[in-house]
């Protein structure tokens, strides 16, 4: 594990927030969470990461896919927590870390000397975890992981954690202008581009996900490295990240439903709709439009945000996890609901009063006062209390700190109409 210094700022969080025009709740939860995850120093468990129990991977049947993929949903699914005695380690997940690193910089964009204060840490921590026995920089999870087809390898490059990694380099890059963090995006770009990307010749291509070789059409994975293509274009001029952005992006909206939704692929066992991954193809189109300043796609954002806000919101601010039905109720949901409406606020003048209302409802019913960190999920019959690292916490603190800076930039705003 990456030890990771605590960081010193000059003025504590408490006193920065406290002066923010953000909400006293959203400020106090900022504060609470960014404790809890330095205390675990930025590590902790995994939905999937059973498979990292000394115990298990020393007994034989492991080595089978149905034994692996029985007692990873045993656990992912288990309402009591089984890992401590499983001998699990918590363990950083870079995925996480691209997280915070983003969060960061948002916050240090939102006016927090805190942001600052921890950006260079989660760059050097990124650099540690890197994926081995590859010149580019990419990343994988932390993890092995067991799919319903294939067993994915602990710390095999795979294109989310290295879009998201590269993503917060950027982030960094364009906050601070350093040319290394610019140089590692773009070795996650040419490793995606060289590794990854593939084209039929025809209209079909895409991503290998979660393997290079697993040519499974998932379009969250698609737009997610077109968003990142069309960033290294909007930053480099190269036009071989722009073509290959286009023609998986165009083809993912043809596959876009009449009424807005995608399913989450194209293989027989992806067809459900579900939040996030609604979520991440909205807010990912969103970035392809603002890098190359087009509107090509507002048509599909119109259609999939109207989607998204009728099948996945209750009155109440709950967030549902599939588009049929509701339960269960997950914190990732709840994360990345509040990133898409803040990413599409103008689209509807009220997205941005959903997302507080969402973060309050998360707050009053998932959120653990004591220890200060959110809840795995609710279930009909029960709330499952585990706290993950990558999948609640660094994706809440992420929605956290864009809250943040909604809040900052209606505070220069307001301050400008006065003026």
């Amino acid at each position: 594990m990456v030890t990771v210094t605590e960081a010193t700022p000059t003025n504590s969080i408490r006193d920065q927030l406290k002066d923010s025009r953000s909400s006293a709740e959203v400020c106090a939860l900022t504060e609470k969470l960014l404790d809890y995850c330095k205390r675990n120093n930025w590590a902790g468990y995994e939905p999937y990461d059973v498979l990292n129990s000394r115990l298990v991977s020393s007994t034989p049947f492991m080595n089978f896919r149905l034994p692996r993929l029985a007692l990873t949903q045993l656990l992912k699914r288990s309402p009591i927590n089984l890992r401590s005695m499983l001998l699990v380690p918590k363990t950083q997940n870079p995925k996480a870390l691209g997280l915070f690193l983003t969060a960061f910089v948002n916050l240090s964009r939102a006016g927090f000397e805190t942001g600052e204060d921890f950006i260079q840490q989660m760059i050097d921590s990124l650099v540690a975890l890197r994926s081995p026995g590859t010149p580019y920089f990419c990343w994988g999870y932390n993890f092995p992981w067991q799919t319903r087809t294939v067993l994915v390898p602990r710390w095999s490059p795979n294109l989310v954690c290295t879009m998201f990694a590269a993503s917060g380099l950027f982030d960094a890059y364009e906050l601070r202008k350093d040319e290394r963090c610019l140089s590692m995006a773009l070795s996650a770009a040419e490793y995606m581009l060289e590794n990854l990307y593939w084209d039929s010749g025809d209209s079909r291509c895409g991503f290998g996900y979660p393997l290079p070789e697993v040519r499974n059409q998932v379009h969250n994975a698609n737009l997610l490295a077109a968003a990142l293509f069309c960033r290294v274009y909007e930053h480099t001029g190269q036009e071989r990240f722009l073509q290959p952005a286009l023609k998986v992006t165009r083809y993912t909206m043809a596959q876009q439903h009449e009424d807005g939704g995608w399913a989450y692929g194209e293989a027989a066992s992806q067809a459900w709709i579900d939040n996030f991954h609604t979520g991440f193809n909205l807010s990912a189109l969103r970035a392809i439009g603002k890098s190359l300043g087009t509107d090509e796609f507002e048509p599909s954002l119109s259609r999939g945000l109207q989607f998204y806000r009728d099948h996945f919101f209750r009155e109440d601010g709950a967030v549902g996890y599939y588009e049929n039905r509701f339960y269960p109720i997950d914190t990732h949901c709840v994360a990345q609901s509040v990133i898409t409406l803040l990413d599409l606020k103008d689209l509807r003048e009220d997205n941005a009063q959903l997302a507080h209302k969402v973060l309050h409802w998360a707050a009053q019913h998932m959120w653990d006062e004591k220890d200060g960190y959110f809840y795995y999920r609710i279930l009909r019959s029960c709330t499952i209390r585990t706290s993950y690292m990558r999948w609640t916490q660094a994706w809440m603190f992420l929605a956290l700190s864009r809250l943040l800076v909604e809040g900052s930039q209606s505070a220069t705003l307001t301050s400008s109409t006065v003026l």
